[in-house]
């Protein structure tokens, strides 16, 4: 390793140490308890030393965990209220099925473990929910008017709102989720419409988050002030928090700087092979073709049963099948595949450290990173059926520069977009993959990077598609 490289993976472990600092500060103050009831996993924050304070249960949605809310919790916690989070059936660490009417029976869980908190005052409690949860939690402040004092919905999907039911509700949308804009603007007219009558619990408010859409308003910091402050007004607290949650700034310098520590290394580690020639025209022409193909098979898949329970994982599942399919493709119209060699067990490396860099501080931030028995089971299958995708892309991508590696990010991220498009047009049931399609840019910049480094196919392929089928396995519900 020469000098260069040597300050570049000195300079990146310093980042990574830091970023976890950053992390860890974050939760000063706060006490952090790990829950389960009724095999249900939760976790509780509050202000340390605390007594009588409001609590606040805050609710998940569609393939989220407990761990993406926890933006919200952080801003809370440190502006004093008690927070309770859990996973619903079916998402993160709870294995139990989706059933009709199991978001309510969670939510009872988790507001019967609330109250058995010493921190927390029973006569002051509030909801907040986003998505899937947003639904949830509106329907339970309907249920029980007395029993919560406010509701926030970021995201709001369906409730049966009304003038008085649910008490002092806040609606949340992103500017660019227009679907979702419009359903709040819906639900605040039949709730009664702009008020401030927290008093009698017929507050009413509408707060649209500039530049954010479904996935990014739940990091937000005006989405979490602006929930912190309709509770504050609801319960007339004037105590104020300098708090912002920069939690996620420390998570993406900890994956550049891991990012940055494989770049310096992986020369030492796998010196550049033998190239491989494949016809420009040929990759592309397999690129191009793919999304056709890979749309076609879910749809006829989908005549034979339920597409979205394939593979064990709700919607997850028909994903790794299009990637399978897709990658055939373009691995059948390039025609040529390098021949494996001893240089391959690098792959499982390259996934350890991806693993580390993705997902170690994910577990704390945002994703329920550890595989439970279940998810874990479907691990292996997941990165299969994902493999002739990212084997086409790392022999696509063999020994070109910069510029055409550029060219083959924004083809790739161009191709899935489009492609899964056209599994929308075919097959809606599948919807909730629009919510997905901004990521596909970002993730597939990743591996892009890592191809640049692992130039031999198949210990890159191993890696990533490990990878991948591990996200996947995490971040989408369990089929029942």
């Amino acid at each position: 390793m020469n000098r260069k490289r040597l300050l570049l993976a000195i300079a990146a472990l310093l980042l990574i140490a830091f970023s976890w600092w950053g992390v860890i500060t974050a939760r000063t103050g706060l006490v952090v308890r790990s829950l389960q009831r009724e095999e249900v996993p939760m976790l509780y924050l509050a202000p340390r030393n605390a007594e009588k304070i409001p609590g606040v249960l805050i609710a998940h949605g569609y393939a989220g965990s407990k761990q993406l809310m926890l933006g919200y919790a952080h801003v809370l916690a440190h502006a004093g209220y008690a927070v309770m989070l859990w996973d619903f059936n079916s998402h993160g660490a709870n294995a139990k099925p989706l059933q009709r009417g199991s978001l309510q029976q969670n939510l009872d869980v988790a507001y019967a473990a609330i109250l058995e908190q010493p921190e927390v005052d029973s006569s002051r409690l509030a909801l907040l929910g986003h998505s899937m949860g947003s639904g949830a939690v509106m329907s339970a402040g309907i249920q029980n008017v007395n029993r919560f004092a406010a509701t926030v919905a970021v995201s709001p999907t369906g409730a049966n709102v009304t003038p008085r039911a649910p008490r002092n509700l806040q609606l949340q949308a992103g500017s660019w989720e227009g679907r979702f804009v419009a359903n709040a603007q819906r639900l605040l007219r039949t709730a009664g419409g702009e008020n401030d009558n927290f008093a009698e619990g017929r507050g009413r408010s509408l707060v649209v988050i500039p530049n954010a859409e479904h996935i990014t308003i739940l990091f937000r910091d005006s989405s979490q002030q602006a929930a912190k402050n309709w509770l504050d007004a609801t319960f007339g607290l004037q105590r104020s928090s300098n708090y912002v949650d920069y939690r996620m700034i420390w998570y993406f310098l900890h994956l550049l700087a891991w990012l940055a520590l494989l770049g310096a290394v992986a020369p030492v580690l796998h010196p550049t092979p033998d190239k491989l020639k494949v016809h420009q025209l040929r990759s592309w022409g397999g690129l191009l073709a793919a999304p056709f193909v890979a749309s076609g098979v879910l749809a006829l898949l989908s005549r034979g049963g339920d597409i979205n329970s394939l593979g064990g994982l709700l919607v997850g599942g028909a994903v790794s099948i299009w990637f399978g399919a897709a990658g055939f493709v373009w691995l059948a119209v390039m025609f040529r595949l390098p021949r494996p060699t001893l240089r391959m067990a690098l792959g499982v490396g390259l996934f350890v450290v991806l693993w580390v860099a993705f997902g170690a501080m994910a577990q704390v931030l945002w994703l329920q990173w550890w595989l439970i028995p279940p998810r874990f089971q479907l691990f292996p299958l997941m990165s299969l059926a994902c493999f002739p995708w990212f084997l086409a892309s790392g022999v696509a991508q063999q020994g070109v520069g910069v510029g055409r590696r550029i060219l083959w990010w924004l083809g790739q991220s161009v191709i899935l977009v489009g492609g899964f498009i056209l599994v929308l047009y075919l097959l809606p049931e599948l919807g909730f993959i629009y919510l997905l399609l901004p990521l596909f840019p970002l993730v597939i910049s990743i591996f892009s990077y890592v191809a640049s480094l692992f130039a031999e196919p198949w210990s890159y392929a191993i890696g990533s598609a490990l990878l991948f089928g591990w996200i996947l396995a995490a971040a989408f519900p369990l089929a029942s």
